[in-house]
């Protein structure tokens, strides 16, 4: 079933399969305000709509991906599916706050088996060279998700209203499930599939959690994803409050930026084979630092204006576009046997990077613009400490 080359077919899928999440998240951003208007909560309230879509997606990527390993990637993936266009519909009907949270939290559920059974199927369908040319054209396509769902929440919620977001949503759930039936459909056959009892699936994760090949690019991916979000929560507010962007500028600043993820990830795997893919994730791990400094100063110096917060944010993107595939692909690749697991453990620890960030990004006493920058300079700074020793070259061989 593992293949050496790329369909573009399969790629999009996946792309699409994996962008679910953070499509879900950020198509809402620019109808952040209608929506707690209309549910009849404060715009404090806004990081609530956000961690409670984050915090049942990470727990439930701990329980999608083994279920895959067990009974299969596609029924696994078409639950969570239903159970997304369930989320979604429920939210879209919302009249108070309690409703569209519960909606959220559904929402997260679902968007949770799309996620970590995409990079299963993933491992499932390419081995070596081919997972990292898949994974990198997968993150390439997928940048489009974060860029451009708020252009399209902006366009669709000033036409119809935030409820059509949502409605949207649901229709690109239920194209997903049909394309995946036709293009892959199983990927996981009978005989490779294993059966998780909790002792074993507890001693599973463990032994995940003390393998330096899985937690040292699993921990820099999840600080930068984590980096990432606290850029999709504070980058909104900014443009809106500092630079006086409204609601179409906001969406056409978030596609714009994005261009760079575009360029980064689709070099990802070439600059991997030529240089190796540490030393990729460690010069990916400094742009995002370097932007961390152009965006502190940013925040100290106030008037330096939006073309250097331009700046910022497209250097940051490039470091993302770099890092995210890289150290996927590094993370996934030893553990063929457990994909599921592996992948469900890296989507887990991505999404609590993310809260926590967005946690962070809320309690410090600081401007916007100067906590992301902390932020983004402590995810990188962490990342890098924690990746540095496969830098390391391997020992001669006796």
């Amino acid at each position: 079933m593992q293949r050496t080359e790329t369909r573009p077919s399969i790629i999009l899928l996946l792309a699409s399969l994996t962008a679910m999440a953070m499509l879900a998240t950020n198509i809402v951003l620019p109808v952040l305000p209608q929506m707690l208007g209309d549910v009849h909560a404060s715009g404090a309230s806004a990081s609530a709509v956000l961690w409670s879509f984050l915090g049942v997606f990470a727990i439930g990527q701990l329980i999608a991906g083994p279920l895959s390993d067990r009974f299969g990637r596609r029924p696994v993936l078409f639950a969570g599916l239903a159970i997304f266009i369930g989320g979604s519909l429920l939210a879209a009907s919302a009249d108070q706050m309690s409703v569209l949270l519960a909606g959220r939290a559904l929402q997260g559920l679902g968007a949770a088996a799309a996620s970590a059974l995409s990079r299963a199927v993933l491992r499932d369908l390419f081995e070596g060279p081919a997972l990292g040319r898949a994974i990198g054209l997968v993150m390439s396509i997928m940048a489009a998700a974060p860029g451009f769902s708020p252009l399209i929440g902006a366009v669709i919620g000033t036409t119809f209203g935030w409820r059509a977001t949502l409605v949207a949503l649901v229709i690109a759930a239920i194209g997903v499930a049909i394309a995946h039936q036709k293009l892959v459909g199983e990927s996981h056959p009978k005989p490779l599939r294993t059966r998780h009892g909790v002792g074993k699936l507890s001693r599973g994760y463990m032994a995940l959690l003390k393998d330096p090949r899985f937690m040292r690019p699993a921990f820099a991916n999840a600080m930068s994803m984590g980096a990432l979000f606290a850029y999709f929560a504070a980058t909104p507010g900014i443009l809106r409050n500092v630079f006086h962007l409204g609601t179409i500028g906001i969406g056409v600043f978030f596609g714009a930026a994005v261009l760079a993820v575009f360029a980064a990830a689709s070099r990802a795997s070439r600059w991997s084979a030529r240089i190796g893919a540490p030393r990729v994730v460690g010069i990916g791990l400094a742009i995002i630092g370097g932007a961390a400094l152009i965006a502190f100063a940013t925040g100290l110096a106030g008037g330096l204006g939006l073309p250097v917060y331009v700046a910022a944010a497209t250097t940051f993107l490039f470091g993302i576009g770099l890092t995210q595939p890289t150290t996927t692909a590094m993370t996934l690749q030893p553990f063929a046997a457990q994909a599921g697991q592996a992948s469900a453990l890296l989507g887990f620890l991505q999404m609590g990077a993310a809260t926590l960030t967005l946690v962070l990004l809320q309690a410090l006493a600081l401007s916007p613009t100067v906590a992301l920058a902390l932020l983004m300079a402590a995810a990188a700074a962490s990342a890098l400490f924690v990746i540095r020793p496969a830098f390391a070259p391997a020992p001669a061989a006796a």
